[in-house]
């Protein structure tokens, strides 16, 4: 069941399309006997919160002598250092829902975290188990969907200066320049919340794989870099771009994803670089605008690939420190996240924003524009690539901040290509890698 694959197809294309629709399977762990509590921290986003939430009542309704308290943490990088420091000093919840892929192996799982068996991971489609692994050991559960990194766009702007979805980056670039000259509001971007401003750099990355299918690879083996490099050192360039050509929101710099989220729903900005996560929170914060927010993959160079960067799921995981009736309650949690009814409770409670990754799982008929453009990205090996993240266990810590800097015009984008190279050197130090 955990047979590792290759990393280059984790989520790409006809695989995964086929590995979505398997039946599910019967696994079931061990009974924990007498009422106990165990606690779940979440990011303090409304939609993960009410998703979790909804799952937490779902699975206490059938198991009435377990109570789950749900705690919340902001996202970013003051998420990451609020569960590296909770794991450091032992006071981290009983479970949590976290990233999968490099930031997932940099919170030391061998320690931190507890094994999980066939019991809990049964129903997993495979291609999700590399990205919350180390070897063969599992460590997580999905939560949540697949994800696209492009750009949210709002369809009534374009079918008002009758535009079309762009295929490359002067295609997307003309189009800005178009609504720009409308007197509209181009691209937002949202750098109060400093992770939102890594999209043009991450996103890109499919178009980085398109042209060199084994970079990752070489990166990890610290044989490319980002600022001599000028496939990947293009994400960079296109912050710079897009700031010097002012094509951004005049409140870039102060605005939050609620801000850039309302936006693309209600036509105050044009294009929104996103992960489709964010359509869920579209709809339930503006469901009257939902249909009207589509989605493409981030342009590059060519139009005859133009694939879409995709990511894995969260994960949800037990801390080490969780023992005893404990342990138990946790470990029948995260088999019951990993379930078809699981899946069901989800999309009721938000809207499904890509496949699942559980076994049986499926999606209604009436998800969103914005997903109805996701899911043909995901039908062949070619139209869909993973993100760096999960090719690589490299992912330097201070990127959302060099981001800022070169989409605000404080650093140039050759520089910030630079900076972030020397950032991700003492990750791959302490992780041990060769060639570092």
């Amino acid at each position: 069941m955990h047979a590792r694959k290759t990393r280059r197809g984790l989520i790409a294309g006809g695989a995964f399309a086929a590995t979505i629709a398997l039946a599910l399977a019967g696994c079931t762990p061990a009974e924990p006997s007498g009422p106990v509590e165990i606690s779940w921290l979440v990011i303090s986003n409304d939609n993960e919160v009410a998703t979790s939430q909804a799952l937490a009542d779902a699975f206490t309704a059938e198991n009435p002598d377990i109570t789950i308290n749900i705690e919340t943490r902001p996202a970013g990088g003051d998420g990451d250092n609020i569960i590296k420091t909770r794991l450091a000093t032992g006071e981290m919840t009983d479970i949590f829902t976290y990233n999968s892929g490099s930031l997932f192996q940099a919170l030391a799982p061998e320690k931190n975290l507890v094994p999980l068996t066939e019991a809990e991971t049964g129903n997993v489609v495979e291609t999700f188990l590399p990205g919350v692994s180390v070897g063969d050991t599992v460590y997580g559960v999905p939560m949540g969907t697949a994800m696209g990194g492009g750009v949210l766009y709002n369809i009534p702007i374009y079918e008002e200066l009758g535009l079309s979805v762009p295929k490359t980056w002067d295609d997307f670039v003309s189009n800005s320049e178009a609504i720009k000259a409308a007197g509209k509001t181009a691209i937002i971007q949202t750098y109060k919340d400093t992770w939102t401003s890594q999209l043009f750099v991450l996103g890109d990355f499919a178009n980085v794989l398109a042209s060199e299918p084994s970079w990752a690879d070489k990166y990890t083996a610290n044989e490319v870099k980002y600022a001599t490099d000028d496939a990947a050192r293009a994400g960079f360039e296109h912050l710079e771009e897009v700031f010097e050509k002012g094509l951004l929101n005049a409140d870039f710099g102060s605005a939050t994803l609620d801000d850039g989220l309302r936006m693309v729903a209600t036509g105050e900005g044009a294009q929104y670089p996103m992960l489709t996560f964010a359509l869920g929170n579209i709809a339930g914060t503006y469901p009257e605008n939902i249909n009207d927010v589509g989605f493409f993959a981030l342009p590059g160079g060519s139009a005859g690939t133009n694939p879409l960067t995709t990511w894995l799921s969260d994960g949800v995981y037990i801390t080490s420190t969780t023992e005893g009736a404990k342990l138990e309650a946790a470990k029948k949690f995260l088999a019951y996240i990993a379930s078809v009814e699981s899946c069901e409770v989800q999309t009721s409670a938000s809207v499904a924003t890509g496949p699942y990754f559980v076994k049986g799982c499926t999606l209604p008929d009436d998800v969103p524009q914005g997903v109805k453009d996701l899911l043909p990205y995901f039908a062949t090996a070619t139209s869909a690539y993973p993100a760096l993240e999960f090719l690589s266990p490299i992912k330097g810590p201070a990127l959302e901040q060099i981001t800022v800097a070169v989409g605000s015009g404080i650093t140039s984008a050759a520089d910030g290509a630079a900076q972030y190279d020397v950032d991700v050197e003492k990750q791959a130090q302490q992780l041990g890698l060769p060639g570092w």
